[in-house]
């Protein structure tokens, strides 16, 4: 409640508008009624009024660019969306009150197969579906109240942003970064185009789940190979990933460091080369296993008596690999072409073998096999009678008697030769160095990464800009003619194929060198392009004459925080990295690494399994908002989990967060009276209120959701312990009366909450900030500091170490006297087994962390 001669207050955020604040008579009318429809409305119309999050650049700040991954328009938000979504909002609401010059965007991911697919079923143009989309859910985006700067808001299907892709392709062929070839790839009857390899998960499609098959075609592909070091290398500059994201990415590039050995054929003018990361093992190589895909199979096989059925083989093993691509998975199978080959450090003969575990497309195609110490060899070997010999054991064991499994990892090199008695590491070296002297090797690197293809036989998308010419051959669209834009006269009838293909306004053409009659590339492009560089595009979006303005992306570059799903982690976080890389050496940004701080959310779960359509067990974020409002479901979906963890839907997970704002509601209509008093200056005194422990709790709150915030990102601990920090309020609240300097505590402590609240419940928070008298934007407040002294924990856990090895840990006061701390290290039962019998060196003390005993 307000005090009664209270009429109005003049509110930033409305033009000339005044609000008036309700009389004592109206606010009694209105007590405990928290009618959150009306709140919500309110102040999301104040907050986009007066632009309250629209960011512009300025120098004389510091910067701070949030980011989350930009949604498909897919018709409706998700409750993934508004996990994702409702957690940078609280990282952008802390960065901008705390001072920093905050761009927050937001834009639509607007390409893609489901627009096609509509068009198909519905009969609804990709255009008029997607954009209709786009509106519905831009309105979802603001009813949830989030802080973005919605004037630089991007959509990827508008000629204005695919402009940009064309012109970004057109200088990836100037530099030679961007080829056509014919090749293999992988595609997808039901959505009738090709995918990416990193768009094929186990046998099936990324989208659709429908099994995956090969067809040779000529395709467009970028030459992202060429930066395989460097995305590599990036990762040292990450060191705010999650692990096991760098581990993905490092496996996926798959750089491997080893040796081309030369296998001459006995009797045979041919040799077999083979590159092998394990040169260290080859005295244990017992035979030569090819690719069914290796051009040299069918000179092997081309005497053998039953060639047709070897070549049957082949073909359908080709066809297999093709389509499956974790070989380690399939049943070993293998051809002896009854042909042999010298291993050049034994000088002995061994079998070549034709199998359909070996892959063309990495190395050579051909593979010294090691029975002993590759396990897919061991297989193989034990199937067909082998040899299986043993070259490398653990440190500091004899050799077996039988070998059971094959032994992969690094040891001693033993039988063999001069070699035996090395270590794995310096026995390769020495190997490698021996055939480059004598000729028959080299040192070498491989990656397992692969040119990007980015073709795709469908409408909705970027037209490539290129022009086929007999005369002049394939010709980049000029920069000056472009967009190249989708022509809008278009029949969706689901026919394979292209539908610009049978477009003939915009297949015929003139050659842009010769004049002469051409025709339009009619592939589009992967959409993964049009995500590899939107986050240059939020920095400059009304840009007109470059995809960005290279200075404004240098001001606020790199994103600063980046937040979406792991399952990106090998596609659009490798291309985006690629395509910042290219970026740089075209001269346009300084920027090495995009997203320095990647923060990968958990899925939505609801009765086991990720939320989906199919599954049936979608809940509608509109819904939720109609029955408890739009920082109810913040709150919950932000408090029931750890933002990295798994979230799990509960309907009573809701119905508490709801409740736990309504009790807020309701003290703040019984106490705003005492929240809008006014205090002189001599009638507080500061060290009697420090002694209160609510100021300590105060301090100790801001200082912890201040840190769960910016640097844990743990914001369900964060809103766990303002929970803690209200009922604690509530408590104290009747003892705060007696004078003036309780009385400037209680008032104090009850500011500080809606503060501290107003980034997961901004609504509620401006409600309850204007209710008790305040003038300003609680949007536009400073971010409350705390007193490092007061903040302090009254307990502190000791971490104790043996020998520098974490074995135990407890909890004591404070500021405990260190003999006292080290009586109870050593008085703990795990400890005083570990160091029984053994003398203490030293016993380290470090206060309030860690107890260090050195046996």
């Amino acid at each position: 409640m307000l005090k009664s001669n209270v009429e109005s207050l003049t509110i930033p955020g409305h033009n000339s508008n005044i609000q008036k604040i309700k009389t004592l008579k109206d606010r009694t009318e209105m007590k405990h009624n928290y009618d959150f429809h009306r709140i919500e409305t309110k102040w999301q119309k104040i907050w986009e009024d007066k632009e309250i999050f629209k960011s512009v650049e300025d120098p004389k700040k510091k910067k701070c660019y949030c980011l989350e991954m930009y949604p498909y328009p897919s018709g409706r938000i998700h409750m993934g969306h508004v996990r994702n979504f409702s957690i940078m909002d609280v990282v952008s609401r802390h960065k901008f009150m705390s001072g920093l010059n905050v761009i927050h965007p937001i834009g639509w991911d607007a390409f893609g197969m489901p627009a096609e697919n509509a068009a198909i079923q519905e009969g609804v143009h990709p255009r008029e579906w997607t954009l209709g989309n786009i509106a519905h859910m831009k309105r979802q985006l603001k009813r949830m109240g989030y802080s973005y700067d919605w004037s630089r808001e991007v959509t990827t299907c508008l000629p204005e942003y695919y402009k940009w892709n064309q012109w970004i392709f057109l200088k990836l062929l100037d530099r030679g970064l961007a080829y056509r070839k014919k090749s293999w790839v992988n595609y997808c009857p039901k959505c009738q185009t090709v995918l990416a390899n990193e768009q094929v998960v186990g046998q099936g499609c990324w989208r659709c789940d429908s099994t995956v098959e090969q067809e040779e075609m000529e395709q467009w592909f970028l030459k992202i190979t060429e930066y395989s070091d460097e995305l590599l290398s990036g990762h040292d500059l990450l060191e705010k990933w999650p692990e096991h994201v760098l581990v993905m990415q490092k496996n996926w590039i798959g750089k491997s460091t080893g040796g081309h050995i030369v296998f001459p054929v006995v009797g045979m003018k041919e040799s077999i080369e083979v590159f092998t990361t394990r040169v260290d093992t080859i005295y244990g190589a017992t035979f030569i296993a090819l690719s069914p895909e290796h051009p040299f199979t069918q000179k092997l096989i081309s005497d053998l008596p039953d060639k047709e059925k070897l070549q049957d083989w082949i073909s359908r093993s080709i066809a297999e690999q093709r389509l499956k691509r974790d070989v380690a998975e399939v049943e070993k199978d293998g051809i002896d072409t009854e042909k042999k080959a010298v291993n050049p450090y034994t000088g002995e003969e061994i079998p070549i073998w034709i199998s359909n575990y070996v892959l063309m497309e990495y190395g050579t195609g051909a593979i010294m096999a090691v029975p002993g110490h590759d396990q897919r060899d061991f297989d193989f070997a034990k199937k067909y009678a082998l040899p299986i010999l043993e070259v490398i054991v653990p440190p500091g064991q004899d050799p077996s008697e039988e070998l059971e499994e094959a032994y992969e990892d690094y040891g001693t090199v033993i039988n063999s030769g001069d070699y035996s008695g090395l270590s794995s590491q310096e026995g390769s070296v020495k190997m490698v160095q021996f055939a480059q002297e004598r000729g028959f090797g080299r040192e070498t690197t491989l990656y397992r990464l692969r040119d990007w293809g980015i073709s795709r036989q469908r409408y909705w998308g970027t037209p490539i800009p290129v022009i086929y010419c007999e005369t002049c051959g394939a010709v980049g669209v000029p920069y000056e003619d472009l967009p190249v834009e989708l022509p809008s006269d278009m029949e969706f009838k689901g026919v394979e194929g292209s539908p610009l293909k049978k477009t003939e306004s915009f297949v015929q053409t003139e050659c842009p060198k010769c004049g002469g009659e051409a025709r339009r590339e009619t592939d589009t492009m992967d959409t993964f392009f049009d995500s590899s560089w939107y986050y240059f595009r939020y920095c400059s979006p009304q840009e007109k004459n470059l995809p960005f303005d290279p200075q404004a992306a240098n001001y606020w570059l790199p994103v600063d925080v980046y937040i979406g799903g792991v399952e990106h982690a090998i596609m659009h976080l490798i291309y985006a990295r690629f395509f910042c890389k290219v970026l740089r050496d075209l001269g346009m940004t300084v920027v090495d690494e995009p997203f320095p701080f990647y923060f990968g959310q958990g899925m939505v779960t609801k009765d086991g399994a990720k939320m989906s359509k199919s599954k049936g067990n979608v809940v509608d974020p509109d819904n939720i908002v109609n029955q408890y409002g739009a920082d109810a479901l913040r709150l919950f979906i932000l408090f029931a989990s750890p933002p990295e963890k798994e979230f799990v839907w509960n309907e009573k997970g809701i119905e508490g967060c709801y409740r736990f704002l309504n009790r807020v509601w309701a003290f703040f209509q019984e106490n705003g009276s005492r929240v809008s008093e006014d205090f002189k200056e001599e009638d507080k005194d500061t060290e009697q209120k420090k002694t209160h422990r609510l100021q300590i709790k105060m301090h100790q709150t801001i200082k912890k959701v201040s840190e769960d915030i910016d640097k844990r990102l743990r914001l369900n601990t964060a809103i766990s312990s303002l929970m803690e920090f209200f009922n604690m309020i509530k408590k104290e609240s009747e003892t705060l009366g007696e004078n003036d300097n309780q009385k400037a505590l209680f008032k104090e402590v009850m500011e500080k909450l809606i503060i501290l609240l107003s980034p997961f419940a901004p609504h509620i928070c401006e409600e309850l900030w204007e209710m008790t008298g305040h003038r300003t934007l609680l949007a536009r407040l400073p971010w409350p500091n705390y007193d490092p002294e007061l903040a302090k924990e009254e307990t502190v856990t000791i971490v104790v170490q043996v020998n520098g090895k974490l074995r135990d840990k407890f909890i004591v006061e404070r500021d405990l006297p260190e003999d006292e701390v080290k009586e109870k290290a050593l008085g703990l039962s795990r400890i005083q087994n570990l160091v029984s019998g053994r003398k203490i060196r030293k016993l380290i003390y470090v206060k309030n962390k860690i107890v260090n005993i050195v046996v």
